[in-house]
């Protein structure tokens, strides 16, 4: 078996990998990611540009090589695979370094920034024999599974639409909007629930803090499948919400993350029909019984067995470019929406009427003054 085969974690195979997983920016989101895959002894690596930074993780974890710079990590022959959690401007180059390196690669969401460069990714990817995964997180999140298995067997019946709150106030972003600094994990949620891509998207926002960059957006994606969905982000919000709530003719589920205990709750509501009417029946929630899996425990223990196995994973790069297909749709009907309200100001509307029968000649001018008497 090779080094990448070897580089999983200890508490699937129940023995100490040989090969560690070097993890690329530990700022904000990277601790967490450094953390479980420290505890998963899979940890051989840290990179990071901001010394202080790096200097506190070393004396966290002493026993792990710290580095500042990216080419060291690329140049090591013991690291088969990195984790990368740098802004997103910088993913699309960073995962592109790691797979000519050699390497296997984690990269968080978005893949990159754009449709082609996602492609080429992906074809590199494939091209080098190499994992790619996006850190579409909510795919590793049991509630997320669960609902994915209760749509599969029919639970809900014939589903019918599907909307997504991700609301806060703050993390403000400046190197992406709100779009796609939120919105790729419900889209990703979305699509693969439903299984397959919308043939109509619109979107429209609002820039508040920054005049090229939005901050509120909400975007609505119609399937062929007559479903609807809409994703509602936004960083200007009094209060945090991470709601999905998906509506079929037979229940209507509710994922509501930020609860404590009940994450997913089923309502068996009806519609009955009297006197050609709909009435609606209420029911009780029924809570939805999960396991306590750490999502993001499950999604670094889902790569490691890939690097392992070469299983590609549940979110690779092909799921990572339909997710990014969808918010270039997304940020293309916000852009020609501006374009319409920033664009020229309509014609005044002709100051009189003539219905499409009337016969005016060639030359005539009609427009507003005294009606002469006959």
């Amino acid at each position: 078996m090779s080094m990448q085969g070897q580089g999983i974690a200890a508490k699937t195979f129940m023995e100490p990998p040989a090969a560690r997983v070097a993890m690329v920016g530990a700022g904000y989101w990277g601790k967490n990611l450094v953390r479980n895959l420290h505890e998963l002894g899979a940890l051989g690596a840290i990179c990071d540009s901001n010394v202080d930074s790096l200097a506190d993780l070393k004396a966290q974890y002493p026993e792990c090589r710290c580095v500042g710079s990216y080419a060291d990590v690329l140049q090591d022959t013991n690291l088969p695979a990195v984790v990368i959690a740098t802004p997103a401007e910088t993913h699309g180059a960073l995962v592109r370094e790691a797979l000519l390196a050699g390497k296997d690669v984690y990269v968080e969401k978005p893949l990159c920034l754009s449709v082609e460069e996602g492609r080429a990714l992906v074809d590199l990817a494939l091209k080098r024999g190499r994992i790619l995964m996006v850190g579409h997180l909510l795919w590793y999140h049991p509630a997320i599974l669960k609902l994915k298995e209760l749509i599969v067997n029919g639970e809900l019946g014939r589903i019918q639409y599907i909307y997504s709150n991700r609301l806060n106030l703050g993390k403000i972003r400046r190197e992406e909007n709100i779009l796609w600094s939120f919105a790729p994990h419900d889209i990703s949620v979305i699509l693969g629930l439903l299984g397959e891509m919308p043939d109509s998207v619109q979107a429209q926002g609002g820039n508040y803090l920054h005049q090229q960059i939005a901050d509120v957006t909400v975007s609505l994606l119609s399937f062929p499948s007559g479903v609807k969905a809409h994703v509602f982000v936004s960083w200007l919000h009094p209060f945090k919400e991470q709601k999905l709530v998906v509506v079929g003719d037979r229940k209507m589920a509710v994922f509501n993350d930020l609860e404590k205990k009940d994450k997913l709750l089923l309502y068996p509501h009806s519609i009955a029909w009297k006197d050609r009417l709909p009435i609606a029946n209420r029911a009780e929630a029924q809570p939805v019984p999960l396991d306590s899996t750490e999502p993001l425990r499950a999604e670094c223990e889902h790569f490691l067995e890939c690097v392992s196995t070469r299983r590609p994973p549940r979110t690779d790069g092909e799921e990572g470019v339909r997710v990014l297909s969808v918010l270039q749709r997304c940020q293309d009907s916000l852009a020609n929406k501006a374009m319409t309200l920033s664009g020229p100001v309509p014609a005044t509307p002709n100051p009189y009427f003539a219905h499409e029968s009337a016969f005016i000649h060639d030359g005539v001018e009609i427009g507003e003054g005294p009606v002469s008497g006959t």
